[in-house]
Protein backbone atom coordinates (compact mmCIF):
# COMPACT_ATOMS: atom_id res chain seq x y z
CA UNK A 1 0.00 0.00 0.00
CA UNK A 2 1.30 3.50 -0.74
CA UNK A 3 0.68 5.72 2.46
CA UNK A 4 1.04 9.43 2.32
CA UNK A 5 1.86 10.26 5.84
CA UNK A 6 1.65 14.28 6.31
CA UNK A 7 2.23 15.98 9.85
CA UNK A 8 5.21 17.11 11.71
CA UNK A 9 8.61 15.32 10.71
CA UNK A 10 12.56 15.88 10.81
CA UNK A 11 13.90 18.90 10.90
CA UNK A 12 11.03 19.67 13.57
CA UNK A 13 11.40 18.33 16.99
CA UNK A 14 8.84 17.06 20.06
CA UNK A 15 6.19 15.35 21.21
CA UNK A 16 4.69 15.03 18.01
CA UNK A 17 7.62 14.68 15.65
CA UNK A 18 8.74 11.83 18.03
CA UNK A 19 5.29 9.58 17.80
CA UNK A 20 5.58 10.26 13.79
CA UNK A 21 8.96 9.19 13.48
CA UNK A 22 8.21 6.01 15.60
CA UNK A 23 4.88 4.99 13.81
CA UNK A 24 6.96 5.97 10.23
CA UNK A 25 9.25 3.19 10.60
CA UNK A 26 6.54 0.56 11.55
CA UNK A 27 4.68 1.17 8.47
CA UNK A 28 7.38 1.37 5.99
CA UNK A 29 8.36 -2.29 6.91
CA UNK A 30 5.59 -3.68 4.75
CA UNK A 31 4.17 -0.59 2.33
CA UNK A 32 5.48 2.61 0.48
CA UNK A 33 5.32 5.46 2.65
CA UNK A 34 6.26 8.85 2.08
CA UNK A 35 6.46 10.98 5.12
CA UNK A 36 5.34 15.44 4.32
CA UNK A 37 5.83 17.99 6.57
CA UNK A 38 5.26 21.78 7.15
CA UNK A 39 7.30 24.36 5.57
CA UNK A 40 6.38 26.48 8.19
CA UNK A 41 4.54 24.64 11.24
CA UNK A 42 3.95 27.43 13.86
CA UNK A 43 3.99 31.44 12.83
CA UNK A 44 7.23 32.53 15.40
CA UNK A 45 4.82 34.87 16.86
CA UNK A 46 2.97 32.13 17.43
CA UNK A 47 5.38 29.40 19.44
CA UNK A 48 6.06 29.87 23.13
CA UNK A 49 8.82 27.72 23.53
CA UNK A 50 12.22 28.67 22.47
CA UNK A 51 12.62 26.32 19.17
CA UNK A 52 10.64 24.34 16.80
CA UNK A 53 13.70 23.02 15.00
CA UNK A 54 15.88 20.35 16.23
CA UNK A 55 19.69 21.21 17.42
CA UNK A 56 22.81 20.18 16.43
CA UNK A 57 23.09 18.49 20.00
CA UNK A 58 19.63 16.29 19.88
CA UNK A 59 19.93 12.99 18.61
CA UNK A 60 16.62 12.26 16.21
CA UNK A 61 15.29 9.89 13.74
CA UNK A 62 15.75 11.91 10.50
CA UNK A 63 12.41 10.70 8.57
CA UNK A 64 12.82 11.76 4.98
CA UNK A 65 10.24 13.94 4.29
CA UNK A 66 8.81 16.61 1.77
CA UNK A 67 8.02 20.04 3.65
CA UNK A 68 5.28 21.40 1.69
CA UNK A 69 2.83 22.97 3.52
CA UNK A 70 2.57 26.83 5.02
CA UNK A 71 0.06 26.47 8.17
CA UNK A 72 -0.67 30.29 7.34
CA UNK A 73 -0.39 30.58 3.91
CA UNK A 74 -3.49 29.24 1.89
CA UNK A 75 -1.73 29.19 -1.25
CA UNK A 76 -0.03 26.27 -0.49
CA UNK A 77 -2.81 24.06 0.44
CA UNK A 78 -3.95 23.69 -3.05
CA UNK A 79 0.22 22.97 -4.01
CA UNK A 80 0.86 20.93 -1.56
CA UNK A 81 -2.27 18.44 -1.79
CA UNK A 82 -0.93 18.39 -5.72
CA UNK A 83 2.59 17.53 -4.42
CA UNK A 84 0.69 14.43 -2.54
CA UNK A 85 -1.63 13.63 -5.52
CA UNK A 86 1.90 13.13 -7.92
CA UNK A 87 2.81 10.00 -5.37
CA UNK A 88 -0.86 8.67 -6.12
CA UNK A 89 -1.29 7.00 -2.48
CA UNK A 90 -4.20 4.98 -1.34
CA UNK A 91 -3.98 6.48 1.81
CA UNK A 92 -3.32 10.21 3.51
CA UNK A 93 -2.44 10.07 7.30
CA UNK A 94 -2.48 12.45 9.24
CA UNK A 95 -2.03 13.34 13.03
CA UNK A 96 -4.47 16.22 14.44
CA UNK A 97 -4.08 17.55 17.94
CA UNK A 98 -5.21 21.52 17.57
CA UNK A 99 -7.46 23.26 15.56
CA UNK A 100 -4.90 25.77 14.39
CA UNK A 101 -4.36 22.92 11.90
CA UNK A 102 -7.60 22.19 10.89
CA UNK A 103 -7.36 24.76 7.82
CA UNK A 104 -4.26 23.72 6.02
CA UNK A 105 -4.67 19.75 6.96
CA UNK A 106 -8.55 19.98 6.07
CA UNK A 107 -7.73 21.49 3.23
CA UNK A 108 -5.19 19.34 1.74
CA UNK A 109 -7.70 16.06 3.22
CA UNK A 110 -10.53 17.51 0.98
CA UNK A 111 -8.72 17.77 -2.39
CA UNK A 112 -7.34 14.26 -1.69
CA UNK A 113 -10.96 12.69 -1.08
CA UNK A 114 -11.86 14.15 -4.44
CA UNK A 115 -9.10 12.13 -5.62
CA UNK A 116 -10.74 8.78 -4.18
CA UNK A 117 -8.00 8.70 -1.45
CA UNK A 118 -9.00 7.12 1.72
CA UNK A 119 -7.50 9.66 4.49
CA UNK A 120 -7.47 8.31 8.07
CA UNK A 121 -6.65 10.75 11.40
CA UNK A 122 -5.02 9.96 14.38
CA UNK A 123 -6.43 12.26 16.91
CA UNK A 124 -4.59 13.29 19.58
CA UNK A 125 -7.35 16.07 20.77
CA UNK A 126 -10.55 16.55 19.23
CA UNK A 127 -11.52 19.66 21.39
CA UNK A 128 -8.50 21.60 23.06
CA UNK A 129 -7.02 21.70 26.76
CA UNK A 130 -7.02 25.48 26.14
CA UNK A 131 -10.26 26.52 24.25
CA UNK A 132 -10.80 29.44 22.36
CA UNK A 133 -13.50 30.64 19.97
CA UNK A 134 -13.90 28.59 16.53
CA UNK A 135 -12.74 25.76 17.75
CA UNK A 136 -15.46 23.44 17.21
CA UNK A 137 -16.07 24.92 13.75
CA UNK A 138 -12.41 24.79 12.70
CA UNK A 139 -12.48 20.73 14.09
CA UNK A 140 -15.62 20.16 12.54
CA UNK A 141 -14.33 20.83 9.23
CA UNK A 142 -11.10 18.98 9.67
CA UNK A 143 -13.31 15.93 10.69
CA UNK A 144 -15.72 16.29 7.51
CA UNK A 145 -12.91 16.02 5.43
CA UNK A 146 -11.77 12.09 7.21
CA UNK A 147 -13.02 9.07 6.19
CA UNK A 148 -11.67 7.39 9.34
CA UNK A 149 -10.18 7.77 12.88
CA UNK A 150 -7.68 6.31 15.32
CA UNK A 151 -8.25 7.80 19.00
CA UNK A 152 -6.13 7.16 21.53
CA UNK A 153 -8.56 7.26 24.75
CA UNK A 154 -12.54 7.35 25.02
CA UNK A 155 -12.46 10.76 26.48
CA UNK A 156 -11.24 11.49 22.38
CA UNK A 157 -13.18 8.91 21.25
CA UNK A 158 -16.61 10.60 23.31
CA UNK A 159 -15.33 14.00 21.79
CA UNK A 160 -15.36 12.76 18.29
CA UNK A 161 -18.40 11.24 18.37
CA UNK A 162 -20.59 14.32 19.76
CA UNK A 163 -19.60 15.68 16.20
CA UNK A 164 -19.61 12.63 13.72
CA UNK A 165 -21.60 10.46 15.37
CA UNK A 166 -20.80 8.45 12.25
CA UNK A 167 -17.19 7.88 12.73
CA UNK A 168 -15.49 5.07 11.94
CA UNK A 169 -12.73 4.30 14.11
CA UNK A 170 -10.22 2.61 16.27
CA UNK A 171 -9.43 3.10 19.67
CA UNK A 172 -5.77 1.88 20.80
CA UNK A 173 -4.10 4.00 23.63
CA UNK A 174 -0.42 5.32 23.07
CA UNK A 175 2.21 3.05 22.14
CA UNK A 176 5.71 2.95 24.45
CA UNK A 177 8.22 4.90 23.07
CA UNK A 178 11.32 2.99 22.22
CA UNK A 179 13.53 5.36 20.88
CA UNK A 180 15.44 6.68 23.54
CA UNK A 181 18.81 5.16 25.33
CA UNK A 182 18.55 2.43 27.55
CA UNK A 183 17.98 2.99 31.31
CA UNK A 184 20.67 4.28 33.39
CA UNK A 185 21.21 2.69 37.21
CA UNK A 186 19.28 4.92 39.36
CA UNK A 187 22.82 6.11 41.26
CA UNK A 188 24.37 6.87 38.02
CA UNK A 189 21.45 8.72 36.72
CA UNK A 190 21.21 10.34 40.21
CA UNK A 191 24.91 11.82 40.15
CA UNK A 192 24.93 12.93 36.28
CA UNK A 193 21.87 15.50 36.97
CA UNK A 194 23.22 16.11 40.56
CA UNK A 195 20.28 15.20 42.80
CA UNK A 196 20.32 13.55 46.07
CA UNK A 197 21.46 10.14 46.54
CA UNK A 198 18.63 8.54 49.24
CA UNK A 199 14.98 10.81 48.45
CA UNK A 200 12.53 9.86 47.36
CA UNK A 201 12.35 11.87 43.85
CA UNK A 202 9.35 12.64 42.32
CA UNK A 203 9.69 13.95 38.16
CA UNK A 204 7.45 16.18 36.43
CA UNK A 205 8.33 16.23 32.89
CA UNK A 206 7.39 18.00 29.63
CA UNK A 207 6.23 20.91 28.20
CA UNK A 208 5.63 23.23 31.30
CA UNK A 209 1.81 24.44 30.56
CA UNK A 210 -1.28 25.80 33.17
CA UNK A 211 -2.98 22.78 32.26
CA UNK A 212 -0.54 20.21 33.92
CA UNK A 213 -0.96 21.73 36.81
CA UNK A 214 2.63 22.04 38.41
CA UNK A 215 1.20 24.72 40.72
CA UNK A 216 -0.52 21.84 42.45
CA UNK A 217 2.35 19.95 42.49
CA UNK A 218 4.71 22.09 44.59
CA UNK A 219 2.04 22.54 46.75
CA UNK A 220 2.28 19.28 47.43
CA UNK A 221 5.89 19.47 47.88
CA UNK A 222 5.50 21.71 50.66
CA UNK A 223 3.37 19.06 52.69
CA UNK A 224 5.93 16.16 52.00
CA UNK A 225 8.60 15.93 54.63
CA UNK A 226 12.43 16.57 53.22
CA UNK A 227 12.58 12.98 52.61
CA UNK A 228 11.66 14.15 49.01
CA UNK A 229 12.60 15.79 46.62
CA UNK A 230 11.03 17.12 43.17
CA UNK A 231 12.46 17.54 39.69
CA UNK A 232 10.93 19.83 37.02
CA UNK A 233 12.06 19.05 33.29
CA UNK A 234 11.14 21.03 30.34
CA UNK A 235 10.06 23.75 28.58
CA UNK A 236 7.91 26.29 29.69
CA UNK A 237 5.07 28.00 28.00
CA UNK A 238 4.92 31.52 28.47
CA UNK A 239 7.11 32.52 31.92
CA UNK A 240 8.23 30.20 35.09
CA UNK A 241 8.03 33.29 36.88
CA UNK A 242 5.04 32.29 38.49
CA UNK A 243 6.05 28.74 39.50
CA UNK A 244 9.57 30.30 41.19
CA UNK A 245 7.78 33.03 43.14
CA UNK A 246 5.14 29.94 44.42
CA UNK A 247 8.45 28.13 45.50
CA UNK A 248 9.67 30.65 46.97
CA UNK A 249 6.46 31.79 49.21
CA UNK A 250 6.14 28.14 50.22
CA UNK A 251 9.95 27.53 51.13
CA UNK A 252 11.02 24.70 49.30
CA UNK A 253 13.34 25.57 47.10
CA UNK A 254 15.66 22.99 48.95
CA UNK A 255 13.38 19.76 47.77
CA UNK A 256 12.78 21.34 44.10
CA UNK A 257 15.76 20.79 41.76
CA UNK A 258 14.77 22.82 38.29
CA UNK A 259 15.54 21.85 34.30
CA UNK A 260 13.56 24.38 32.92
CA UNK A 261 14.41 23.70 29.16
CA UNK A 262 14.11 21.69 26.17
CA UNK A 263 15.33 17.99 27.29
CA UNK A 264 17.02 16.42 23.98
CA UNK A 265 16.59 12.54 23.19
CA UNK A 266 20.05 11.84 24.38
CA UNK A 267 19.32 13.46 27.97
CA UNK A 268 16.29 11.54 28.61
CA UNK A 269 17.12 8.60 29.96
CA UNK A 270 18.82 10.59 32.94
CA UNK A 271 15.83 11.41 34.04
CA UNK A 272 13.32 8.16 33.71
CA UNK A 273 16.56 6.60 35.25
CA UNK A 274 16.96 8.90 38.31
CA UNK A 275 13.80 8.97 39.76
CA UNK A 276 11.57 6.59 41.72
CA UNK A 277 7.87 8.07 39.88
CA UNK A 278 6.44 9.87 37.30
CA UNK A 279 3.75 12.47 38.61
CA UNK A 280 1.15 14.04 35.88
CA UNK A 281 -0.94 16.50 38.05
CA UNK A 282 -2.65 17.85 35.13
CA UNK A 283 -6.11 19.73 35.19
CA UNK A 284 -7.08 18.65 31.55
CA UNK A 285 -6.48 16.40 29.97
CA UNK A 286 -6.98 13.17 27.12
CA UNK A 287 -4.09 10.82 26.75
CA UNK A 288 0.20 11.86 27.55
CA UNK A 289 2.86 11.12 26.01
CA UNK A 290 4.76 11.15 28.71
CA UNK A 291 3.58 8.04 30.41
CA UNK A 292 4.67 5.92 27.06
CA UNK A 293 7.67 7.25 27.96
CA UNK A 294 7.97 5.82 31.58
CA UNK A 295 6.64 2.66 30.72
CA UNK A 296 9.63 2.28 28.10
CA UNK A 297 11.77 2.72 31.54
CA UNK A 298 9.24 0.72 33.68
CA UNK A 299 8.67 4.08 35.61
CA UNK A 300 5.76 3.69 37.79
CA UNK A 301 2.90 7.46 37.22
CA UNK A 302 1.03 9.11 39.32
CA UNK A 303 -2.21 11.02 37.59
CA UNK A 304 -4.91 12.54 38.27
CA UNK A 305 -8.38 11.42 37.45
CA UNK A 306 -8.78 13.44 34.41
CA UNK A 307 -9.78 12.56 30.73
CA UNK A 308 -8.18 9.22 30.23
CA UNK A 309 -5.13 9.25 31.77
CA UNK A 310 -6.73 6.90 34.48
CA UNK A 311 -7.24 4.04 31.02
CA UNK A 312 -3.65 3.97 30.30
CA UNK A 313 -2.70 3.34 34.39
CA UNK A 314 -5.02 1.93 36.85
CA UNK A 315 -6.85 -1.48 34.92
CA UNK A 316 -2.80 -2.71 34.31
CA UNK A 317 -1.84 -1.21 37.99
CA UNK A 318 0.85 0.49 36.47
CA UNK A 319 0.76 3.45 39.30
CA UNK A 320 -1.78 5.38 41.52
CA UNK A 321 -4.54 7.96 40.50
CA UNK A 322 -5.29 10.86 42.39
CA UNK A 323 -9.53 11.07 42.50
CA UNK A 324 -9.70 14.61 43.49
CA UNK A 325 -7.85 17.69 41.99
CA UNK A 326 -6.91 19.27 45.05
CA UNK A 327 -3.06 19.40 46.60
CA UNK A 328 -4.18 17.63 49.47
CA UNK A 329 -5.53 14.44 47.47
CA UNK A 330 -2.52 14.53 45.42
CA UNK A 331 0.42 14.42 48.97
CA UNK A 332 -2.18 11.23 50.06
CA UNK A 333 -1.78 9.68 47.30
CA UNK A 334 2.15 10.59 46.96
CA UNK A 335 2.48 9.11 50.25
CA UNK A 336 0.35 5.80 49.72
CA UNK A 337 2.28 5.60 46.83
CA UNK A 338 5.92 5.12 48.54
CA UNK A 339 4.29 2.78 51.11
CA UNK A 340 3.46 0.55 48.49
CA UNK A 341 5.27 -2.38 46.76
CA UNK A 342 7.20 -0.35 44.26
CA UNK A 343 8.49 -3.14 42.24
CA UNK A 344 5.05 -4.13 41.81
CA UNK A 345 4.06 -1.30 39.33
CA UNK A 346 7.05 -2.09 37.28
CA UNK A 347 6.48 -5.60 36.77
CA UNK A 348 3.06 -4.29 35.80
CA UNK A 349 4.52 -2.04 32.80
CA UNK A 350 5.98 -5.10 31.35
CA UNK A 351 2.76 -6.44 30.22
CA UNK A 352 0.72 -3.23 29.09
CA UNK A 353 4.10 -3.13 26.58
CA UNK A 354 3.45 -6.24 25.23
CA UNK A 355 -0.02 -5.43 24.47
CA UNK A 356 0.30 -1.57 22.92
CA UNK A 357 2.99 -1.78 20.92
CA UNK A 358 3.53 0.73 17.83
CA UNK A 359 3.28 -2.33 15.41
CA UNK A 360 -0.75 -2.93 16.76
CA UNK A 361 -1.06 0.68 16.27
CA UNK A 362 -0.51 0.32 12.46
CA UNK A 363 -2.68 -2.60 12.65
CA UNK A 364 -5.14 -0.63 13.69
CA UNK A 365 -4.47 2.02 11.11
CA UNK A 366 -4.88 -0.37 8.31
CA UNK A 367 -8.22 -2.31 9.81
CA UNK A 368 -9.17 1.30 9.91
CA UNK A 369 -8.72 1.45 5.85
CA UNK A 370 -9.76 -2.11 4.73
CA UNK A 371 -13.17 -1.44 6.51
CA UNK A 372 -13.34 1.73 4.55
CA UNK A 373 -12.22 0.55 1.52
CA UNK A 374 -14.71 -2.14 1.73
CA UNK A 375 -17.07 0.08 2.38
CA UNK A 376 -16.63 2.46 -0.96
CA UNK A 377 -16.19 -0.37 -3.09
CA UNK A 378 -19.59 -1.69 -1.90
CA UNK A 379 -21.36 1.63 -2.71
Amino acid sequence: MKIAYLSTFYPFRGGIAQFNASLYRVLEKNNEVQAFTFTRQYPTILFPGTSQYVTPVDEVDKIPSKAILDTINPVSYPRAARTIVEFKPDMLLTKYWMPFFAPSLGSVSKTLKKHNVINISILDNVIPHEKRLGDVALTQFFLNQQHGFVVMSSSVRDDLLKLRPDAVYEEHPHPIYNHFGPKLSKQEARQLLNLPENKKILLFFGFIRDYKGLDLLLKSMKMLSEDYHLVIAGEVYGSFDKYDDLISRLHIKNKVSKHIHYINDKDVPKYFSAVDVCVLPYKSATQSGIIGICYQYNLPVIATNTGSLKEMIEPYNTGLIVNELTFQALTSTIEKFFSSNINKFAESIEQYKEKYSWENLSYAILNIYSKIALELDVK
